[in-house]
């Protein structure tokens, strides 16, 4: 019996070819909206696991501090150390913000920490850790800052002296980290001349000004141009502690908010993350709908091509299913076709992208099934059509 499906490719193979190809395209930016999903998921967990931390302590009655503003006394790490079963705490401040670097802006999530504490970077791949209390960094390889260079933040240059890699805040921008007081003078203090206006504030104000009260107004003046907050501070437990009975111990005692690794996955990726994953799941919806009616269409258009061949085949004696099981094959030759495209095609422009892209093998073996799937079921439109056919069409020309 003579292959229809397999005469036909062999006969038009570059047509074949090119629609397979146009089809893996499309599966490609499939598995592309996967893999972006998998990576802002990643993106929080790499986040969380690169302070080092098994709690977060934040302000209270908030998310923070990646998905709300927190903020806390930088002070209050040292009666945390008095909770049973806290063995380091870490005082750490975050603010994403726009840094220039040869003309362009980069946007980057500034990190403050204490070097030796829970929330500096993991691990350097060049360069030395800080080792002064003040100007200098370390920078995520993603912002494209050398070793040795010289960046300016708000008012003061820092010279970058070590590089880490994947430390990035969960919307993918790369992290920069310096000294806690710098950041914190970054990101709390205003600059000299609100300052300035400040101090006037101050000096025209009875209550701070007071001729009987030597040294108030120079008091109120000095906490004006000091900051004393931050926004976390990481907590890494004794061994064998159990983190839920620190985690509430800390709520009840302590007034703030403590939140485990499982509490902070939670709010990352259910909370933080779940409009955008959303929104890509429609777009994975509306793309494999659209690849379904390009299957379909393509299919039934080659079916129509070869109706006098199909006629021919029923007039001799083929049953339904063998000429089903043709077009059948054929549509999953393209979906096969396709989807190697496509895989390859996903792998070869995922670096390109601005943000991480994860391509993970059981999502491709997942996506090749579907994509099998979804061609078996298109070309149930053209078997419908090849078995309408009449025999009489191979004789009456």
């Amino acid at each position: 019996m003579i292959n229809l499906a397999g005469r036909d490719i062999l006969n038009g193979w570059g047509k074949f070819l090119f629609t397979g190809i146009g089809l893996g395209l499309l599966i490609g930016v499939t598995l592309s909206m996967a893999g972006i999903y998998r990576g802002l998921v990643d993106d929080g967990r790499v986040l969380l696991s690169n302070g080092g931390a098994d709690l977060w302590v934040v302000q209270r009655n908030t998310l923070g501090p990646y998905a709300e503003p927190s903020n806390v006394r930088d002070d209050a790490y040292r009666a945390l150390l008095g909770v049973k079963g806290v063995a380091e705490a870490g005082n750490v401040t975050y603010l994403t913000m726009q840094i220039e670097d040869q003309g362009k802006d980069v946007r980057v999530m500034l990190v403050g920490f204490q070097p030796g504490h829970p929330g500096e970077p993991g691990y350097l791949v060049a360069g030395r850790p800080i080792t002064r209390s003040h100007y200098e960094a370390i920078a995520d390889i993603k912002t494209g800052f050398r070793l040795g260079q010289r960046i300016r933040i708000r008012r003061h240059e820092y010279t970058v002296v070590g590089l880490t890699r994947r430390m990035v805040s969960s919307g993918g921008d790369p992290m920069v980290f310096v000294p806690l007081r710098d950041a914190q003078e970054v990101q709390f203090l205003k600059d000299n001349d609100a300052l300035v206006n400040e101090r006037a504030r101050s000096a025209a104000n009875p209550a701070f000004n007071r001729p009987a009260v030597p040294g108030l107004l120079e008091a109120v003046q000095a906490s004006q141009a000091s900051s004393r907050t931050v926004n976390v501070v990481m907590l890494r437990l004794a061994p064998h502690a159990d983190e839920a009975i620190v985690a509430s111990d800390i709520r009840r005692w302590k007034h703030l908010e403590a939140y485990t690794r499982a509490d902070m996955d939670e709010i990352l990726v259910a909370k933080l993350i779940a409009t955008s994953a959303k929104q890509i799941f429609m777009f994975l919806v509306i793309l494999a709908i659209v690849s379904a009616a390009i299957v379909a269409f393509i299919i039934y258009t080659m079916t129509l091509n070869k109706v006098r061949e199909i006629a021919v085949l029923k007039l001799i004696g083929a049953r339904n299913r063998t000429i089903s099981a043709m077009i059948l094959q054929q549509a999953l030759g393209l979906g096969a076709i396709g989807f190697i495209v496509g895989k390859t095609a996903a792998t070869l422009w995922a670096p390109i992208f601005p943000k991480y892209v994860l391509l993970l093998p059981g999502d491709a073996v997942l996506g090749a099934l579907l994509v099998l799937v979804i061609c078996a079921l298109a070309s149930i439109v053209a078997i419908r059509a090849a078995l309408r056919v009449d025999p009489a069409t191979a004789i009456g020309g």
